[in-house]
């Protein structure tokens, strides 16, 4: 194995250099990989957001922390709003919105939202709300979220996001954690056609949550909910009679390093990781890969990330990269397949989406529903697609770019984590040659590479370990109350390099393969295996609609691959099918990456965010009791997976 810390085995030779036309107009050129790290962050400091007070200082780095813009006075909501009304932009529309019922939808303007932040800023501030003042947010993807969200940023007050999906318990450890004082939530809300009682949620919560002393309910399906006299009002009363003029509610002049938000991610343990953002170098970090990377042209996109607010993705490019940049998107509150599953290319077809964000989850789903449904719509409107969330499988980034991009556009496949709050390793789509499921080159600015265990850059061909080399603007300034964790996370592995927690590989041309978490790594034979090769080996099979692989204990081998598959078009497994998978892996791979056993299942278990759980299918697969299911969108999935795995014997 020599140097190498993970062995990569895939091999994928398709090319897709940007079209000519494209590269033409592109916001990104091949020279911005030229300009020193120090002149091109500087550079976009200066131009890309408005400041009430210029930074003196581009970077103060001692290690872990950063300090970016260092002096810089500036405020988030007056960057995303006010500027903008203010160049004489008020009448462009920010936000389509679609709600889930069908027929339901309104174009939100900028000086329509301008207008609704400065009032909900009003009434929080009648509510004691002021700068510092911590504020949680529990609601559903609709206008109001970004509206919670900027009113907040305008007045200082930092806040959390909460998932309208997770649970009470969810929500009261994020709420204790922040030591909120305010909750910002909605009576309920909807998802495929059915309710999500969150105001209920949030009162289960609160029974636990002491800092908490009012709640704001929006009233979005204006059921009748439990409403505490002392401590509750409707969104309704905290806006009544508050002015809209944004002279009456002034943005707030925040330091550069003055915190924004935080956002709860999962960690080993079951305390979760409150990962802290601050307010410039994160507002330059998303607006500046937003505009290279997606090649904004705010007059004439129509640009639509399709992710949920409430993950970091939603928070970097729904919210606050597009606004900044004056760009209309779409808001859609459901999901793809509510009533049918043609709902997303329903949206494109109607507002002319130019640009769509999704996650690998989302093209999978469709793969395995069939192109049919995308023909139904006229998607000629498309000229880029991108992918976030994890490693995409290059079949399904092939069928992405054919069945939904006419075989015509560039996919940005996008590597970042919470963490690192915008987007670092990723094609410029008028720039890169796109190789399917390659995240392509570190974003300009950017210094990453791939180390072997004793922290050596591991040479072209070798797989190992993500790191960063230097610090960027949006990077996260800490675990919140908990220095010493967010060192031993993120920073002890390897000295002086930021330790990502995903395995890579660097091919012959200097281009990035995500191979997944370093915990899905699986050691077979000595060979230290990725899951994501396994799985895309798999999905390229043309029966094979989605894969996951986890390992499990073996006497022999050490460990042995336990792959769980879903078919396309609801097709049942069988033995021969099985046994064709296992021969299309070793000849993609090699004998060696030979599932052992293949679970077929018409659903994998995945979280309400789309992301395939592995820890539970590890569970299974080592026949143990399941472990916490709250998080899965449908907990009976994985009961029915684990009564398959213990029907089916192993593979000799």
């Amino acid at each position: 194995m020599g140097d190498r810390a993970i062995d990569t085995l895939l091999l994928e030779e398709r090319r897709y250099p940007p079209p000519a036309d494209f590269a033409a107009q592109a916001n990104a050129k091949a020279d911005l990989y030229d300009v020193p790290f120090e002149e091109f962050w500087e550079r976009e400091g200066r131009s890309r957001v408005t400041w009430f007070e210029p930074f003196h200082t581009l970077l103060e780095w001692e290690l872990p922390y950063a300090r970016w813009y260092v002096g810089g006075k500036i405020n988030v909501a007056y960057n995303c709003l006010d500027r903008h009304v203010e160049a004489g932009l008020g009448d462009r529309v920010a936000y389509h919105y679609e709600a889930e019922p069908v027929g339901e939808r309104a174009d939100i303007t900028y000086g329509q939202l301008l207008s609704e932040v400065v009032k909900a800023a009003n009434g929080l501030k009648a509510l004691g709300v002021g700068k510092g003042t911590p504020v949680g947010i529990y609601m559903g993807m609709g206008p109001g979220l970004p509206v919670a969200m900027l009113a907040c940023a305008r007045i200082g007050a930092p806040f959390t996001v909460v998932f309208g999906g997770f649970s009470a318990e969810a929500l009261a450890d994020r709420l204790n954690d922040m030591r909120c004082e305010i909750l910002l939530t909605q009576d309920e809300a909807y998802r495929r056609g059915q309710i999500v009682p969150l105001k209920r949620n949030a009162d289960e919560a609160l029974a636990s949550c002491p800092t908490v002393r009012k709640v704001v309910v929006g009233q979005r399906t204006r059921a009748d909910v439990p409403m505490d006299p002392e401590r509750d009002l409707t969104w309704g009363q905290m806006i009544a009679g508050q002015p809209s003029d944004p002279a009456s509610c002034p943005c707030e002049p925040m330091d550069s390093e003055d915190l924004l938000y935080l956002l709860y991610t999962s960690g080993t343990t079951a305390k979760p990781k409150g990962i802290a953002h601050t307010t410039a170098g994160y507002l330059v970090g998303v607006a500046t890969t937003h505009h290279y990377i997606f090649d904004l042209k705010p007059e004439t996109d129509v640009y639509w990330c399709a992710a949920d607010i409430g993950w970091v993705t939603g928070h970097s490019y729904i919210v606050f990269g597009p606004l900044c940049n004056g760009a209309t998107s779409v808001l859609y509150e459901g999901t793809p397949d509510f009533p049918d599953k043609d709902r997303w290319w329903d949206i494109v077809e109607r507002y002319k989406v130019t640009i769509l964000y999704t996650a690998p989850t989302a093209i999978r789903a469709h793969m395995k529903w069939g192109p049919e449904y995308a023909q139904r719509h006229d998607l000629s409107s498309l000229r880029l697609l991108g992918s976030v969330g994890e490693p995409i499988n290059p079949e399904a980034w092939v069928w992405y770019r054919e069945h939904i991009g006419s075989d015509r556009t560039p996919i940005v496949d996008t590597w970042w984590q919470t963490e690192t709050g915008m987007i670092l390793i990723t094609p410029l789509p008028g720039v890169t040659t796109l190789k399917p499921g390659s995240a392509t080159k570190p974003f300009p600015g950017v210094e990453a590479a791939v180390v072997n265990d004793r922290g050596e850059e591991v040479g072209p061909g070798g797989g190992g370990y993500l790191v960063l080399k230097r610090p960027w603007p949006a990077m996260t300034r800490g675990i919140f109350g908990d220095d010493a964790r967010f060192r031993a996370t993120y920073w002890e592995r390897f000295p002086g390099m930021y330790f990502a927690g995903d395995g890579a590989r660097i091919d012959e041309d200097g281009d990035f393969w995500l191979l997944g978490r370093v915990d899905d790594v699986m050691n077979v034979s000595g060979h230290r295996i990725s899951t994501i090769e396994v799985e895309s080996a798999l999905v390229d099979h043309p029966a094979v609609a989605e894969a996951a692989v986890c390992g499990r204990a073996d006497p022999v081998t050490g460990q042995a691959i336990v792959a769980f598959v879903t078919l396309k078009g609801g097709e049942e497994g069988s033995v021969e099918m099985l046994e064709t998978l296992r021969e299309h892996v070793a000849r993609k791979i090699g004998p060696i990456a030979k599932p052992a056993n293949i679970v077929f299942t018409p659903e994998l278990p995945k979280t309400r965010s789309g992301k395939i759980m592995r820890r539970l299918l590890r569970d299974v697969a080592e026949e143990r009791p399941l472990g916490d299911t709250t998080t899965l969108a449908d907990p009976a999935v994985v009961a029915e997976i684990a009564e398959r795995a213990a029907a089916q014997p192993a593979e000799e």
